[in-house]
């Protein structure tokens, strides 16, 4: 994989596989269906690949807090005061040794269809990614699964003391725990929600809240892990000796690895302290030599510390190229392509360790009334995000076929995004998927050129030697001369490319495009510039000169 393009597709399992079109609000499972292990075959992982893809993100496999009852099967039950949504967030993590039981056949085999899905993705050629989530676990986590020489979270805490460096979590000593006001569930499971969820004494909250009562906006689902900070005496570290909770994360990821996880995206990675990452990530690697760590991150500020002390493979481009780009799919009325040229600056010196992605579960549908509304608006997006640097590329399940995230599903309602809370189906997506043929029939003739494009360029994108590996050579605004443009070349030793992106809508864009010294002097000019992705012709004005046209929103990749 190291001289490839890395191109991830994140899915949710509890979604991907789900052919149930019912849809109902606040659906429980019985009603909305869910997607299993055993749904992603050798067809689903075939169709996967023809987007170039080689690695995928199984997010949502390892057990969180839900509203679904496994009593049966010895997991205990999660308190509705604390859980959000009904299938519940993966990002509230109940137990660090066990998979979501929502996922399996047969539950009671739940981990080994999980094995038997990681085996299946490498028979694929395809390499397994899953969440890390190192900050919080969910309220009332109890690992049922965990090996017998495990100290659970919490077992050994001293829970008299707000904050000491043994401890897992951090209390408020003397207090009880308060639900938030929030509204309750407007479904069959609102007699569950009592609002008498019992913690004494109370825990600080996931995103650094030390209230007995949280906000309703708070992750009030869950607590915060103590890695050695006290945060409420001026963030004093302790890190000497190491923390209980730095060795149980490292066990913890060693366990997976030994699975066969090839690698983890690292939830929120930036609220846990630099230190941690830079003592846990050389020790794993040393055991696992290719495992592969993705920081979620939001501070530019820190990139460059979480990238060279951490020692984090790739981050996050999220604040810089994702939303200058999106300030343009929309056509904000101030958005600018210079925009694009100053996120590209802020990351230069480690711009092939940047994530780039269009959308993620995190962020709005593309294709969302909120964001473009028409996902063929992303496309000169799209090119940007692929070509632009060596760095990887995400793709989001559905994103290729327009899913627009349309629906209140439950507790994500109507937020221009696919659920991550609720039992949902998600209806483009569905289409390609047609009842487990994995073959596309029922999508329409508009998503199947959607699709085919994302193909196109993906396909360029990861056998194209001067987008794989090339060099990076901007052309300046000024010569393009229009702030809803942009283009650059990519070189290498044997290939060269021309990128360029109009994102008006409305206003065509013609340029006379200079080719530089540096990229003429090793390498004579072909016959006949030709537009990779095929959407315009091109030609040379002279030796130095390529003449370009492009019709609103759309993109060429010039090879030449």
């Amino acid at each position: 994989m190291s001289n490839q393009k890395m191109v991830i597709y994140q899915l949710l399992p509890r979604l991907f596989g789900n052919k149930n079109t019912t849809n109902a609000f606040y659906g429980t499972l019985a009603q909305n269906g869910v997607g299993k292990f055993n749904d992603i075959d050798e067809k689903a992982l075939n169709g996967i690949k023809e987007l170039s893809v080689n690695y995928v993100w199984y997010t949502g496999v390892i057990a969180h807090a839900s509203l679904t009852d496994y009593s049966r099967y010895g997991t205990p039950n999660s308190d509705a005061d604390v859980v959000k949504g009904i299938a519940g967030s993966p990002y509230a993590i109940r137990d660090y040794y066990d998979v979501d039981p929502d996922l399996a056949i047969n539950v009671e085999n739940r981990m080994a269809e999980f094995e038997a899905l990681i085996k299946r993705t490498h028979q694929a050629g395809l390499k397994v990614l899953i969440d890390f989530v190192p900050n919080h676990v969910a309220r009332g986590y109890r690992s049922i699964a965990k090996p017998a020489h495990v100290v659970d979270f919490g077992a050994n805490d001293d829970t008299t003391k707000s904050f000491s460096p043994g401890n897992d979590f951090y209390y408020l000593p003397g207090q009880k725990f308060v639900v938030p006001d929030i509204d309750k569930l407007k479904g069959p499971l609102d007699p569950l929600k009592d609002y008498q969820y019992t913690e004494s004494p109370a825990k600080a909250t996931g995103n650094n809240s030390f209230s007995a009562k949280p906000k309703d906006d708070d992750w009030y689902e869950t607590v915060k892990l103590n890695y050695g900070i006290d945060y409420q005496n001026g963030e004093k570290t302790y890190f000497e000796p190491t923390p209980p909770v730095w060795t149980k994360m490292r066990d913890i990821l060693s366990y997976w690895a030994e699975k066969g996880v090839d690698g983890f995206r690292c939830d929120m990675a930036e609220m846990v302290p630099v230190a941690f990452w830079k003592w846990l990530i050389p020790q794993l690697k040393q055991q696992y030599p290719n495992l592969v760590f993705i920081g979620e991150a939001y501070n530019p500020k820190a990139y460059e510390t979480y990238l060279t002390q951490g020692n984090f493979d790739y981050l996050y481009d999220k604040v810089g190229l994702y939303d200058s780009l999106k300030t343009l799919i929309k056509n904000n009325a101030d958005a600018r392509s210079s925009a694009i040229s100053d996120a590209v600056k802020s990351v230069k010196a480690y711009d092939d360790r940047m994530l780039r992605f269009l959308e993620n579960h995190d962020e709005e549908r593309i294709a969302s009334a909120g964001f473009a509304g028409d996902p063929k608006l992303a496309l000169p997006a799209m090119t940007v995000s692929a070509t632009l640097g060596k760095g990887p590329v995400l793709l989001y399940f559905g994103q290729e076929v327009g899913e627009p995230g349309k629906g209140a599903e439950g507790f994500g309602g109507e937020d221009n995004r696919t659920t991550i809370f609720d039992y949902w189906g998600v209806p483009n997506h569905q289409r390609w998927m047609n009842d487990g043929a994995f073959d596309g029939a029922k999508l329409n003739e508009d998503e199947q050129q959607l699709r085919n494009f994302y193909k196109k360029l993906l396909q360029i994108s990861t056998t194209n030697e001067a987008i794989v590996k090339g060099d990076f050579i901007e052309i300046p605004s000024a010569e393009i001369n229009n702030p809803r443009a942009y283009a650059f070349f990519r070189i290498s030793s044997g290939q060269r490319v021309l990128v360029i992106a109009n994102f008006d809508r409305q206003q065509s864009f013609e340029a006379e495009i200079t080719i530089p010294k540096e990229i003429l002097k090793n390498q004579a000019l072909s016959k006949q510039p030709q537009d990779a992705l095929g959407a315009a012709p091109v030609k040379y004005l002279s030796e130095n000169r390529i003449r370009v046209k492009l019709a609103p929103v759309s993109s060429q990749i010039i090879v030449f």
